[in-house]
């Protein structure tokens, strides 16, 4: 009989323990950026740790170390936000990448560039992951995309937030997502052609939450992006829309909506804080599911199908037809 020695390794032969939870562990790895999100926490957490020393080296560290306080806890909220809410990596790994870049002037070179190194390196990794096909999926089933929530819960249902901001701030801030229509309360009829609208600038005010639905036209129902939030700025406004042979437009230097706004876009593009330029549409790139209200747009076209709001307030208002 062959004896084992205390303290010995476990021989080659011997199954590793717990074999139902590694496949489980893996099975949910291979539906995320988990290395991406692993590399952007370790980055936030290097950023945290001189701050988070003793009262003294704080002190001394000055507004440094207050900086990398705030840059860090946000860089391990988007790795955390890449493992719950893998639909949402691209909006998520670019601000950990612009953060991780804004850590080298404002937080000790970017954790004496270590930290900055390691988002730089994760963001990259999250932004250029993408789902295994569906039938190379471990557990997917035919026609279904791996990071899509199950019924069961193998993704939680996390609610994002706003990225530099603690989670908690973006649960109490929050409004419920667009449901999908078909009920009676859904919003009204739409016109048959969308009008299209330019702006310069568009900001949120509050958190804006995204989701895709249909409203009821004259044609039959009509597939929109949806966009819930409190308030809105838009800057620069412009309006076109034909009813037959007739052109009509409304201009605005300025048009704020304010309660209770949402906006039903059948495309919605421009560039996100100026830099990156996307187009989202219901049946191509989705939005986001939460815009935070430090985030704006420059140089926005859409095509909108309709509009609600509480209050409109608009500043240099002209119509006109052609």
């Amino acid at each position: 009989m062959l004896l084992k020695r205390p303290g010995l390794p476990l021989p080659l032969s011997q199954p590793l323990p717990f074999p139902r939870q590694r496949r489980r562990l893996r099975a949910w790895r291979r539906t995320r950026p988990f290395w991406g999100g692993l590399l952007v926490v370790l980055g936030g957490a290097e950023l945290l740790l001189v701050p988070l020393s003793p009262l003294t080296v704080l002190v001394s560290l000055g507004l440094g170390g207050i900086a990398a306080i705030g840059i860090g806890s946000a860089l391990v909220v988007a790795g955390l936000f890449l493992w719950f809410l893998p639909q949402a990596r691209a909006y998520v790994s670019v601000h950990a990448l612009l953060l991780s870049v804004l850590s080298f002037p404002a937080t000790n070179l970017g954790g004496f560039l270590v930290g900055m190194l390691l988002g730089i390196a994760g963001s990259a990794l999250a932004f250029g992951w993408t789902p295994l096909p569906d039938d190379a999926a471990p557990g997917a089933a035919a026609g279904r995309d791996p990071c899509e929530r199950r019924p069961r819960g193998t993704g939680p249902r996390v609610l994002a937030a706003v990225l530099p901001v603690l989670l908690a701030a973006g649960l109490a801030a929050g409004a419920p997502p667009a449901r999908a229509s078909g009920r009676p309360d859904g919003p009204p009829t739409a016109t048959r052609t969308p009008p299209a609208v330019t702006t310069s600038l568009f900001a949120p005010q509050g958190f804006a939450f995204a989701g895709v639905t249909e409203v009821a036209t004259a044609d039959g129902p009509l597939r929109v992006l949806v966009l819930k939030m409190r308030a809105a700025s838009l800057a620069d406004y412009r309006l076109r829309t034909r009813d037959g042979r007739e052109e009509y437009g409304l201009d605005a230097t300025s048009l704020e909506l304010r309660g209770n706004v949402t906006l039903y876009l059948t495309k919605f593009s421009g560039c996100i804080e100026g830099v990156l330029c996307v187009t989202f549409s219901p049946d191509g790139l989705p939005a986001p599911p939460v815009i935070p209200p430090f985030v704006f747009m420059t140089r926005v076209s859409a095509e909108q199908a309709l509009v609600t709001s509480d209050l409109i307030v608009t500043d240099g208002l002209r119509l006109q037809a052609s």
